[in-house]
C-alpha cells in the first residue's frame, strides 16, 4: 500500500476543464467518458500544493524570473532522474514546449523550407509547422508485430530530398509509446549532424517510463549533438501542470540560444507564470515519491487494459507502451472502415477518445486513449466499449 490515493474520482466539470467542460462545444453532446486530451485526473500531493497555497496567499503576483533555488531544483530533479547537467544560464523558462516548437520553427527555417517529424505523432507538430507556413516532411514510423521502430533510410533520404532544417523528435514517443534507446537516438543525431539538420527533441514524456524500459536524454549523448540540439521539457505532464503554463527549454550552443532568443523576444514573451514556476520548483523538489507510485499504478492500469483487450476484444490489438500514460489502441482487425470505428467509438460506446487520424493520415483505424485516471474510471471505459462491440453482434 502506498502513501499516495490514485484512486478517487475528482468532479473536475465545473472547472473551466478542456477535457470534461467543452463536450457541448468541440462534440455536440456531453455525454461522453473523456480519455482524450493528455492531462491527468490526479490532484497533486499537500506537500506541492501547500507550496502554491502559500505563494498564493501572499497575494502579489508581479513580474517573476527564475532565481538560485529554481534552477537548483531543476538541476536535482533532471540530474537525479535523466543524467542531464546544464548551467542556469541555458534554461529559457517558456509557457510551454509547443510554444517553443513555434519559436524555434521561425528562428531557424524561413517560410517554405522543410521541417520533418515522424507520423503518427502528436499533432501539434504538424499544425505548428503548417500554421508557420513551412514544408511538412513526413519519415513516417514502422509498424511491424505490434510495434514501432524508425526507417532510417527513408529518414535520411526524406532530409536529403526536401533539404530538411529542423527535425522535431518525440521522445518518448506519443502516441505509439516508444522510449527510443540510445542506439536510435545517436543514429537519427549521425544522420541530422551529416546533413546540418537542426533537431528539436521534446521530451515531455520522459519521466513516464516503465519497468524494462529507460529514458534516454538527447543531452546525455556525446557533446558533438549539443551543437545542433535544441530540449523542450516541463513538469506539465509529469505534475499535471499544463494549465499553470511553464516550460523549461535548455539550449547549450551559445550561438543557437541567441538566435532562440531573438525569436522568443519577437514573441512578446518574457518573465514566467509565477505560479507555475513555485509548482515547479516545489513538485521537483518534494515530488519524487509520488511520481513512483503513480508509475506504478499507471503501470497497472496499462496491465488492466491489456488483459481486457486480450480476453474480451481479441479483434482489438493494444501496442505495448514504454512510456507515456497514452494508450495506441489498434482496431485494424475490428474493422477496415473509419466512420464505422468513429460510430463504434462516440456513439455507441459514448467514449471520447482521440482519432488516430489526427495524428497522421495512415492510423485511421487507431484510437489513443489516455490512461492517467482511477482505475474504476478505466474499467468503466473499457467496458462501454465491449458493451457496444457486444451489441453489434446481437
Amino acid at each position: 500500500m502506498g502513501r499516495y490515493d490514485f484512486d478517487t474520482i475528482y468532479d473536475r466539470r465545473g472547472t473551466a476543464s478542456l477535457k470534461y467542460d467543452f463536450g457541448m462545444s468541440r462534440k455536440g453532446r456531453d455525454d461522453l467518458l473523456p480519455l482524450w486530451v493528455a492531462d491527468m485526473d490526479f490532484k497533486l500531493p499537500e506537500e506541492i500544493l501547500d507550496e502554491i497555497i502559500s505563494r498564493a496567499k501572499h497575494g502579489i503576483f508581479g513580474y517573476t524570473d527564475p532565481d538560485e533555488k529554481y534552477f537548483d531544483a531543476l538541476r536535482l530533479w533532471y540530474g537525479s532522474r535523466h543524467g542531464i547537467e546544464f548551467e542556469n544560464g541555458w534554461v529559457t523558462v517558456e509557457p510551454g514546449v509547443v510554444y517553443s516548437i513555434a519559436c524555434t520553427i521561425r528562428a531557424f527555417t524561413r517560410p517554405g523550407e522543410a521541417v520533418l517529424i515522424q507520423q503518427p505523432v502528436y499533432y501539434p507538430f504538424m499544425e505548428t509547422i503548417e500554421l508557420n507556413n513551412r514544408k511538412l516532411v513526413n519519415n513516417q514510423l514502422v509498424y511491424k508485430d505490434g510495434r514501432y521502430g524508425i526507417d532510417f533510410d527513408d529518414f535520411e533520404r526524406k532530409i536529403i530530398d526536401n533539404d530538411v532544417k529542423l527535425f522535431i523528435l518525440c521522445s518518448p514517443h506519443n502516441p505509439v509509446g516508444r522510449v527510443w534507446t540510445r542506439e536510435e537516438l545517436v543514429r537519427l543525431g549521425d544522420i541530422c549532424l551529416d546533413h546540418g539538420v537542426l533537431i528539436f527533441a521534446d521530451e515531455i514524456h520522459s519521466d513516464f517510463v516503465y519497468k524494462g524500459h529507460k529514458h534516454t536524454s538527447f543531452l546525455t549523448l556525446e557533446d558533438k549533438y549539443r551543437e545542433i540540439t535544441i530540449l523542450g521539457t516541463s513538469p506539465s505532464k509529469t505534475f499535471n501542470l499544463a494549465g499553470l503554463q511553464v516550460a523549461n527549454i535548455i539550449i547549450p550552443d551559445d550561438a543557437l540560444r541567441k538566435r532562440y532568443r531573438i525569436e522568443n523576444g519577437a514573441a512578446g514573451y518574457s518573465q514566467g507564470n509565477a505560479l507555475g514556476m513555485t509548482a515547479t520548483q516545489a513538485a521537483y523538489t518534494k515530488g519524487g515519491q509520488w511520481l513512483d507510485e503513480l508509475l506504478e499504478y499507471l503501470q497497472g492500469n496499462v496491465t488492466y487494459i491489456r488483459d481486457f483487450v486480450r480476453d474480451k476484444l481479441p479483434n482489438v490489438r493494444m501496442v505495448e507502451p514504454e512510456g507515456t500514460y497514452l494508450v495506441w489502441l489498434d482496431f485494424s482487425r475490428y474493422t477496415d472502415d473509419y466512420r464505422e470505428l468513429r460510430k463504434l467509438i462516440e456513439y455507441e460506446a459514448k467514449l471520447w477518445l482521440d482519432p488516430g487520424i489526427i495524428f497522421g493520415s495512415r492510423t485511421a483505424l487507431f484510437e489513443r486513449i489516455n490512461i492517467a485516471s482511477p482505475l474504476s474510471v478505466i474499467e468503466q471505459a473499457m467496458n462501454q466499449l465491449y458493451e457496444a462491440a457486444q451489441r453489434r453482434k446481437s
